[in-house]
């Protein structure tokens, strides 16, 4: 397993000096963010750059305010079309997968009004509609698509591990995978390491914050039993910082890198 971070963790003004603070901190790789409009698209100058001066940068996060299952059905597709880009660009990279939610902050059964506007059995439609056409496109390119489940505050319609591994088995494509995170897994999931073995055969990425979404070591996740369990299954992406942080990066971040790496080889 290496380590990765998110872009906008790192200080610097390009992602070459970034690249360099990574290094420093201890990480491997930088996982991009993906805005609306297409915008890595129009990065990829910058993009190419990056690569061509050895920044590793093997996934995309998207950061939009609508997603595949968007309730509007203009805002699904715009969100399918720059899930598609992104894909596209991340191939270009050499890189491994775009990583999304089914939708973040556009309804909770935990809030009110409790019922949201669709039936489930529409939510599921609609998912594995975006989800295959998706997945066909990250075939394609050689790469995957990635579903994250958020918890129950965030997402009304994919929150566990499982949820998302069935929908995934479901499309009948490789190519649609899980995109785990640590923060969502400690509300949602009653026993992480089994939650995480569970879902091996459809793991594709991980990415990690502790219990109070700040930096691993700032909260009470067990990150040996977690690691161990990634182990067991055989797991060897990255683990992605996606956090917020507690303090100076420069303080924070190598903190945080050799707890992680201590827990790893404990693991193994």
């Amino acid at each position: 397993m290496r380590l990765a971070v998110q872009e906008q963790l790192l200080p610097g003004a390009t992602l070459q000096a970034r690249w360099d603070v990574a290094l420093a901190c201890g990480f491997e790789a930088i996982e991009l963010r993906g805005a609306g409009g297409h915008a890595l698209r129009r990065r990829l100058p910058e993009l190419r750059a990056a690569r061509r001066d050895g920044v590793v940068m093997p996934t995309v996060c998207v950061d939009m305010d609508h997603f595949i299952g968007d309730f509007d059905p203009g805002r699904r597709a715009d969100a399918i079309a720059n899930m598609a880009t992104q894909l596209a660009v991340i191939a270009e990279l050499g890189g491994v997968g775009a990583m999304t939610p089914a939708s973040w902050g556009m309804f909770s059964r935990r809030l009110p009004p409790f019922t949201p506007p669709r039936t489930a059995e529409a939510d599921r439609e609609v998912l594995l509609d975006a989800l295959g056409r998706l997945g066909e496109v990250a075939a394609r390119e050689g790469v995957l698509l990635l579903l994250e489940p958020l918890n129950r505050y965030e997402d009304h319609m994919v929150n566990t591990l499982a949820q998302a591994a069935e929908l995934a088995r479901a499309t009948g494509l490789a190519s649609v995978q899980v995109g785990a995170d640590t923060y969502h897994m400690n509300i949602e999931e009653a026993d992480p390491p089994a939650a995480l073995r569970a879902v091996a055969d459809r793991l594709g990425h991980v990415q990690v914050s502790d219990t109070n979404r700040l930096e691993p070591g700032a909260g009470h996740l067990d990150w040996p039993a977690l690691l161990r369990s990634l182990d067991a299954i055989g797991y060897g992406g990255h683990l992605a910082f996606e956090c917020r942080l507690s303090g100076d990066p420069a303080r924070v971040l190598p903190r945080a890198t050799a707890l992680l790496r201590s827990a790893l080889r404990a693991a193994a």
